[in-house]
């Protein structure tokens, strides 16, 4: 129980630093269930390949660690097993390892983005300085001759989908937006206990402290 709140209180402070889902879908018909064996699986371009096997690893972990079994496809299958427009294979290698429900991840796009930051910014309250002319114009005049310069930022768009292997059809969907903190290792970690505990919450996995049948 205490493995289980401390995931909670990660997803409270740290997703909202990193990663933050913008829109969820859920099957209006689906219940809470408990599936046997997850597939987590990552879809992303070649050169991403290092951070898809990362996604896939933090999501099974935490999904492990909310009390489910989940494997990361990168450490059941071989390259390979999972290529486009071969969807007859993909459904073979599933089911081969007896997966009742696949949660994938997509790495729908990757934007880069410019932001100036100031050389100076002083943050003390306004009366400090506005109540005296000469205090006021030092002041401004210091912040804007201070040079500043332009950052970059990374801006990753996520699409998550849980299905069903019995039921042969989805039953939740996520959209997420994440900023990149430098480490493909946070990143992944973030993003896991986030969407892990987000299918808790839609009600598509049981929770773990409730009965299991």
């Amino acid at each position: 129980m205490k493995n289980i709140m401390l995931m909670f209180c990660a997803v409270v402070i740290f997703s909202c630093q990193t990663s933050k889902i913008t829109d969820t879908w859920v099957d209006k018909n689906v219940s809470p269930k408990k599936y046997n064996k997850i597939l987590v699986l990552g879809v992303s371009k070649d050169n991403d390949r290092e951070l898809q096997s990362k996604m896939e690893k933090h999501l099974a972990g935490d999904l492990n660690d909310l009390g489910y079994i989940a494997f990361a496809a990168s450490d059941v299958y071989t390259p390979g097993t999972f290529i486009k427009g071969d969807t007859a294979k993909a459904i073979e290698a599933i089911n081969s390892k007896g997966f009742d429900a696949v949660f994938t991840i997509v790495l729908l796009n990757k934007e880069k983005e410019k932001y100036y930051v100031p050389g100076r910014v002083i943050n003390t309250p306004f009366v400090n300085y506005y109540d005296r002319f000469g205090r006021y114009y030092y002041t401004m005049y210091d912040r804007i001759h201070t040079e500043g310069y332009y950052a970059e930022d990374t801006k990753i768009f996520w699409e998550s989908n849980f299905y069903d292997i019995g039921e042969k059809k989805m039953i939740y969907s996520s959209q997420s937006r994440s900023f990149d903190p430098g480490s493909k290792e946070s990143l992944a970690h973030y993003y896991g206990v986030l969407l892990a505990n987000s299918l808790v919450k839609s009600r598509v996995l049981i929770k773990p402290e409730e009965p299991r049948f």
